[in-house]
């Protein structure tokens, strides 16, 4: 028998025999938690249990707590929700679209509107699904081959997905009669899924995973009635554009027909924008509007666009900048490590920008400070500045949405918007595309053409910036007034060629390898387009250059 030798995380070596599966070798070592595990990082790279290590191997463990741990439950959760329709509905037409909280927003297509009858007699076929442990089973087929399979059984969409990428082979998973395209990791059988619910929400419903808080309970509901309109109207875009998916975007490319639906696109941009200047204008009380949104959703390009928007409806917007209301570096609080936390709402002056506020709207000339980030202070200097009847202030930033930021301006006084790149194609009616990742993607690349940051510096910050989101952002986000969807649906295949490079720079031996990989593996599912076909004026000129607005 030839062994292998496997360390894990506490520097523990163990002897494996070489090609049994991550499974058989968990069985064989001790753990201290009760949660099991769903996969594994295997050298950096995320694994299923099924993957049978060949060489010596680092392995570390990974339960519900992880985010692969927890995308491999979600991916095999959907999988068997997919089949449990399938065997209840054979006509029916399951369409999965965006989160809710923790968990997956549905359309369900039968003879009668989903109901709380229907969702239980879904939930029960799921439940005996997940009763009778039945493994996942997984296979690699050439792609013609994939493409007759998915033709044959019934997934036309997978199918045409798979005639426009240029991958040779093909992962499939399938469950009983349901067969998927393999996007990664997945748990070894359906017993896993223990924990889950289905929720009635809207004209459909929301498959609920496990509460991170508590692993044993499904999440609660989270209802999001401004961000769920904003997404419903996204499908909407959808079908002006008529492509809802990646197989249907990449034979528009296929076919020549991209330049304009990128015109289209961006003029249901410039549209929205639009819609939105002519709301302010509407509201004559409102002098200040106040723009938030997380990480790379484009803000100050929206900002620049919807100043001209205002000024074509006679208003004559001015910008106020926040970082020059931080506070002097021995004032700034600190996080949990003791390291400056500049997120913080009490590292801005808030007694000082509510005073200027107020006496903004009054008509009282303020003089701005400046903050030098070099030495942590304010300058001595200061800038002048008075609005005029016809003037609106326009402020971007992470608090704006926060009523904290704004104390002591009159609600009426002030216009909130909420903007962030909410994906609108899915990979196809079972698999959906994350918002998160569509910003990382963004990001990763702006940050190399701005800042000077590899991506792997991008990646191992992204966990940072995305507590600092669900802290400062995420939470008032339905308070806005307005909200913006900055995504345009063609835009992953404008950054694959930018963003692959990058990604692939990243070695096995970095911590980021695992992420690297996922979104490589997303990227293949789109084909490449020339960034010469973005607008000068697009919110993805703010990441791949070439705008015509100053930054």
């Amino acid at each position: 028998m030839e062994t292998i030798t496997i360390t894990l995380p506490n520097g523990t070596t163990h002897l494996h025999e070489r090609g049994k599966s991550l499974l058989d070798f968990a069985r064989t070592i001790p753990r201290e938690s009760h949660l099991r595990i769903l996969c594994a990082r295997v050298d950096n790279d995320i694994r299923g249990l099924d993957f049978c290590p060949e060489m010596d191997c680092t392995v570390e463990f990974l339960d519900i707590r992880t985010r692969p741990g927890q995308d491999a439950y979600r991916r095999s959760a959907t999988i068997i929700l997919a089949r449990a329709v399938l065997e209840l509905y054979r006509n029916a037409r399951l369409v999965i679209g965006h989160s809710i909280g923790n968990g997956f927003y549905y359309d369900l297509s039968t003879d009668v509107p989903v109901s709380t009858t229907i969702l239980g007699y879904i939930n029960e076929r799921m439940r005996n699904i997940v009763a009778k442990d039945e493994p996942f089973n997984k296979r690699n087929l050439t792609r013609p081959e994939a493409v007759a399979l998915f033709k044959k059984e019934g997934y036309p969409e997978k199918a045409r997905l798979l005639q426009n990428v240029n991958n040779d082979t093909v992962g499939i998973v399938s469950c009983w009669k349901y067969y998927d395209i393999d996007l990664g990791p997945i748990v070894p059988s359906t017993g896993y899924i223990d924990v889950f619910e289905l929720r009635q929400y809207a004209s459909g419903f929301v498959l609920l995973f496990p509460n991170p808080a508590d692993p044993r309970a499904a999440s609660e509901i989270k209802d999001q009635p401004k961000i769920f309109a904003v997404y419903r109207e996204s499908k909407e875009w959808g079908k002006i554009l008529e492509v809802n998916n990646v197989g249907r975007f990449n034979q528009m490319i296929q076919s020549g027909g991209v330049s304009d639906f990128i015109k289209v696109a961006e003029a249901l941009h410039e549209k929205k924008i639009g819609i939105i200047a002519d709301e302010i204008t509407r509201r004559k009380t409102a002098r200040i509007v106040l723009i938030a949104g997380p990480s790379s959703s484009g803000k100050t390009t929206f900002s620049k666009r919807l100043c001209i928007q205002l000024t074509v409806n006679g208003l004559r917007p001015i910008a106020l900048s926040l970082d020059n209301y931080f506070k002097n570096r021995d004032e700034t609080p600190r996080d949990e490590e003791g390291n400056y936390d500049f997120e913080d709402i009490h590292a801005l002056d808030l007694d000082l920008f509510n005073i200027h506020m107020e006496e903004l709207l009054q008509g009282r000339e303020i003089q701005i400070p400046r903050f030098d980030f070099a030495t942590g202070s304010r300058k001595p200097e200061t800038v002048p500045m008075r609005i005029n009847q016809d003037q609106i202030v326009i402020i971007e930033g992470i608090h704006g949405l926060n009523d904290e930021l704004t104390h002591s301006v009159p609600a009426s006084a002030k216009f909130k918007i909420y903007i962030s790149a909410l994906t609108q194609l899915v990979i196809d009616d079972y698999n959906r595309i994350s918002t998160t990742d569509t910003r990382l993607i963004r990001r990763t690349v702006r940050d190399k053409q701005y800042r000077g940051y590899s991506a792997d510096e991008t990646i191992m910050r992204w966990p940072s910036v995305r507590r600092g989101e669900e802290r400062n952002i995420f939470p008032f986000q339905e308070g806005a007034d307005m909200v913006f969807n900055s995504a345009v649906p063609y835009e992953t295949s404008i950054l694959k060629s930018l963003i692959e490079p990058l990604l692939l720079e990243i070695q096995p031996d970095r911590s980021s390898y695992s992420e690297s990989r996922r979104l490589l593996r997303l990227l293949s599912l789109f084909k490449p387009l020339d960034p010469r076909e973005v607008p000068p004026t697009s919110i993805l000129r703010e990441f791949i250059g070439g705008s015509s607005f100053q930054y």
